[in-house]
């Protein structure tokens, strides 16, 4: 199978700090937690390195490594950062053609912050990931492709999120998307007006809920709880829904109205609460691998794009889900977001080894 991913690459530089270094605070009526540094003071880390990051970075790799001849689009800078991403890049065999080189920008950065539960706290410089321009997506990157891949945009960058999907969906390539909080904050409408042409969406609670507003003006809120068997634990996110605004709708009605809007494929996931799919009347959902964390940063890239390559690859929603939570799991037992990511030959063998009892499907 032949991918291309689109998004973001960067450096991370990843900090870990043990939990009696560093003050934790929880909101006690909100999902809010805070690490808090003390200004002035030197704080000693348990370990400081540093990896490759970003979306289509983090999206190239895992395909490469579930053996598909895998292309990036990004855009990098002309510095030493940037030679550290051409070499990593290299190292997994992934086609290096449509890297474009801004010479205005830096290579993207970020400084992650992990500590307690290890969800960490992410500081992001994302310089030339926000320069890409209309001559980096040309025709030619995108014939062929048997998988587009859309990690988040910004900035100017997305802009050019409609001339993306015009490409692929030109090229005849399945489309998947993965956006991130901010491109559908800022770029809400370009998304929106695209959906029908994704074969697959895949968002977690938070950008859900980004989504819910324009659908209560069609399809209201409330809706029919998920039906089960009495013997079945309903999901936390299956019971309660989503939230937005002093609205609430249900997780059937939600994942329902994006599929009657033209989607082929959603993926909701919910952190350690697991990850829900749905496909025309069918809805799946697996429990997340239970893994002792060292760094979840990471884990929705690993999640989202093995689902597409496996459901692409298989046209087996069931076997990609579980796919995607184990190679999901395997990422935050590692502090940076390749590590952890598996071959296909070893995801294979962790697929057979899991037990399905994680995995329960629905009707819509």
């Amino acid at each position: 199978m032949n991918v291309l991913t689109i998004g973001g690459a960067m450096v991370d530089t990843i900090v870990t700090i043990a939990s009696d270094k560093i003050e934790q605070v929880k909101m006690r009526n909100a999902e809010s937690s805070f690490l808090l540094l003390e200004e002035g003071h030197k704080t000693e880390a348990e370990e400081i390195v540093s990896s490759g990051g970003g979306g289509a970075f983090n999206a190239a790799v895992a395909a490469a490594r579930l053996g598909h001849q895998t292309s990036i689009i990004a855009k990098i800078g002309r510095d030493g950062k940037a030679e550290t991403l051409l070499s990593l890049l290299r190292a997994e065999g992934i086609d290096l053609s449509w890297l474009a080189t801004d010479e205005t920008e830096p290579t993207g950065s970020s400084v992650i912050i992990s500590s307690h539960d290890r969800n960490a706290a992410v500081f992001t410089y994302r310089g030339a990931n926000t320069k890409v321009i209309a001559e980096d997506l040309p025709p030619e990157a995108f014939a062929g492709r048997d998988l587009v891949y859309v990690a988040n945009l910004s900035n100017q960058s997305a802009d050019h999120y409609p001339l993306v999907v015009q490409r692929a969906k030109a090229a005849g390539a399945r489309l998947a998307v993965n956006p991130g909080i901010r491109q559908l904050t800022a770029r809400f409408d370009d998304v929106w007006h695209s959906l029908k042409h994704i074969d697959i969406l895949c968002v977690n609670r938070l950008e859900a809920q980004t989504l819910m507003p324009r659908l209560l003006q069609t399809f209201g809120d409330g809706g029919a709880p998920l039906a089960a068997a009495e013997d079945i634990v309903i999901p936390p996110l299956a019971k309660r829904g989503l939230r937005s605004g002093g609205y609430e709708m249900s997780l059937v009605k939600f994942l329902g109205a994006l599929i009657e809007l033209g989607l082929g494929v959603v993926v909701l996931t919910d952190g350690a609460n697991g990850a829900f799919i749905a496909r025309g009347q069918e809805l799946y959902y697996r429990a997340a691998q239970h893994v002792v964390a060292a760094a979840t940063t990471g884990a929705g890239d690993a999640f989202s794009a093995t689902f597409a390559c496996y459901l692409s690859d298989t046209n087996d929603p069931a076997r990609a889900l579980s796919a995607a939570a184990i190679n999901a799991a395997s990422v935050v037992k590692f502090i940076d977001t390749q590590t952890g990511l598996l071959t296909r030959a070893a995801l294979e063998r962790e697929i057979e080894r899991t037990s399905e009892a994680a995995l329960f499907s629905f009707s819509i």
